[in-house]
């Protein structure tokens, strides 16, 4: 695929601030962060296939993974009220709202057996960029804020994220489980 002006241009710096942090991830998040604020504040890049939503479930389109798989860049599509399952990362992300409005409900690391804890909520208007990762707290439950219209937001994450075995939790009790994203475009 070759990838719109805007998104290669990112993709090209973002490259230089993994290539120039040592892996801090500090210093990636922080620099990292007015990238994605310039990618996000300019909406006429992200071609159409992968801004369409689905009916039933949101949408992980893959745009872009390092080839040493160092960082990915996603856009996530949610349709009318689409939310996720209290999930986890396991790397750094950083979150930029594009389209719509984006509610995330961060969670306490669970005690086994007890009922999830909510710990904040958060709402992303276009614009707005959030980080997680497991240094920052990075479990959450991501929902589209609007019942009658999409919501899209880009994701870098600190890996290849369709490929990274991660935690869905179970709300009442805790309980972790395995899972691997994918893409709803590609194979990881």
């Amino acid at each position: 695929m070759t990838l719109p002006s805007r998104l290669q241009q990112f993709v090209t710096q973002f490259e230089r601030v993994i290539d120039s942090a040592g892996g801090d991830e500090e210093t990636i998040l922080a620099q990292g962060r007015p990238l994605l604020g310039d990618l996000i504040g300019t909406d006429d890049w992200l071609p159409e296939e992968f801004a369409k939503p689905h009916p039933q479930y949101y949408q992980q389109y893959l745009l872009y993974c390092d080839p040493q798989e160092r960082f990915s860049v996603i856009s996530f599509v949610w349709g009318p009220g689409q939310k996720t399952p209290v999930h986890d990362h396991k790397v750094w992300a950083l979150i930029g709202m594009m389209r719509g409005s984006e509610r995330g409900e961060r969670f306490a690391v669970p005690t086994p057996g007890q009922p999830m804890q909510c710990i904040g909520d958060d709402r992303l208007e276009p614009g707005d960029i959030d980080c997680v990762s497991p240094r920052l707290g990075d479990i959450h439950r991501v929902s589209n804020i609007y019942d009658d219209r999409v919501s899209i937001s880009i994701h870098v994450y600190g890996g290849n994220i369709g490929r990274i075995e991660r935690h869905v939790y179970d709300q009442a009790t805790g309980t972790p489980k395995s899972f691997i994203s994918g893409y709803s475009n590609a194979t990881a």
